[in-house]
């Protein structure tokens, strides 16, 4: 008897979750430990200057913080209206997102270490990129309209995220960034797994050599990192979520340099120009898409001429989506290892006073004043 196709794809999408099971463990124990020692009121005060220093900062805080790219968005908004300058407050958001070490780790164990190393690279040529788009087409004029429009405090997503501060070096901050930052994007991971899995199964790999060019590599070339951010527009999934249809997307034809303007363009997936909108108004949220958006082209292409300069760019594309079994392997034995910790650390998000802090992660930052001062003591 063949399994019905719809089983298939939820199968496969389990197995992809298996196999990055501990890299995103691992990520995010790593990247808690590291926002435990960020104050975002620090942060703010030393990003009010457009000046090289400034944006080096705001590329370091950002490889700091939680990988989400809701709580980027409004974190970066949170840091705005605190003093920072606009371009450091996006060049904050780009590095939460392409910088992060769970994103890397994943890249590293799915797809390869050239992703992973393309995924960094491409991050700095972003972040300069966008200090220089910004530095040459953004006003004053439209930096004051911004500012009007982020006071008004219009609700977004992940607004209590963005007020977590809890510099207290200790476990329980290390528990409550853990929790926090897994709770902010499992939405995105099962949604960029179950997608990953429906392309495998129901999508023709005909359609996709099509699509891609595959055959004809200056057309695909010249394609990737232009429709590669596009696919993510609508595919409506972000942070690290996109990996798993990366995977399958290159599997299927796509460029290096499409397959990585994909995985930049997680801040300009629908949703999060709604917010862009929410924060900033219309015409802030169009300027912020087609600086993004033509960031995220021109960085496509120079990695893949980066790449294809040095020889490194993979040739085979059959990238070892996870076999529909278990085994025991190294697999079985990190994940159980890191699931250990996982739990540990979550019975100690709800002993102490995890559960309120939760609650409030949607709800607008002024509520989770004094809640940081006091959860951070235990």
């Amino acid at each position: 008897m063949i399994p019905h196709p719809i089983f298939l794809s939820i199968l496969s999408s389990f197995f992809m979750f298996w196999e990055i099971l501990w890299p995103l463990l691992l990520g995010f124990m790593i990247s808690a430990f590291i926002q435990i020692f960020v104050s975002h009121k620090t942060m703010a005060s030393l990003l009010g200057k457009d000046t090289p220093k400034c944006f080096s900062l705001a590329a370091i805080f950002g490889a700091a913080s939680s990988s989400c790219s809701y709580a980027a968005v409004a974190l970066s908004r949170a840091i705005f209206k605190k003093g920072a300058t606009f371009t450091s407050s996006m060049i904050f958001e780009l590095a939460s997102t392409n910088l992060v070490v769970e994103l890397g780790v994943i890249l590293l164990v799915l797809m390869g270490w050239q992703f992973a190393l393309s995924e960094f690279l491409g991050g700095i040529i972003m972040v300069i990129l966008i200090a220089l788009m910004l530095r040459f087409t953004l006003t004053k004029k439209m930096v004051e309209k911004a500012r009007i429009q982020a006071e008004k405090g219009i609700s977004g997503k992940m607004e209590g995220h963005s007020s977590m501060d809890m510099t207290g070096k200790n476990l329980t901050s290390l528990s409550h960034y853990f929790i926090m930052d897994i709770s902010s994007v499992w939405v995105d991971i099962v949604l960029g797994l179950l997608i990953a899995g429906a392309i495998s199964v129901f999508v023709p790999s005909s359609f996709w050599q099509t699509f891609f060019f595959k055959g004809n590599p200056a057309a695909a070339f010249i394609e990737g990192p232009i429709i590669g951010p596009l696919v993510a527009v609508f595919s409506f999934v972000c942070s690290v979520g996109n990996v798993p249809l990366a995977a399958v997307l290159w599997k299927e034809g796509i460029s290096f340099g499409g397959v990585a303007s994909f995985i930049f363009a997680d801040l300009i997936v629908l949703p999060v120009l709604d917010i862009y909108r929410k924060y900033y108004g219309f015409k802030m949220m169009v300027y912020i898409l087609s600086t993004f958006y033509l960031t995220m082209v021109i960085s496509g292409y120079i990695i893949e001429i980066i790449f294809s300069f040095l020889g490194i760019i993979p040739t085979q594309r059959n990238i070892s989506l996870p076999a529909p079994s278990l085994s025991f392997n190294y697999t079985l034995i990190l994940n159980t290892i890191f699931l250990v910790l996982g739990l540990f650390l979550f019975f100690k998000f709800l002993r102490t006073g995890g559960p309120m802090m939760l609650k409030m992660m949607n709800k607008p930052d002024k509520n989770m004043t004094g809640m940081n001062r006091e959860m951070h003591k235990h």
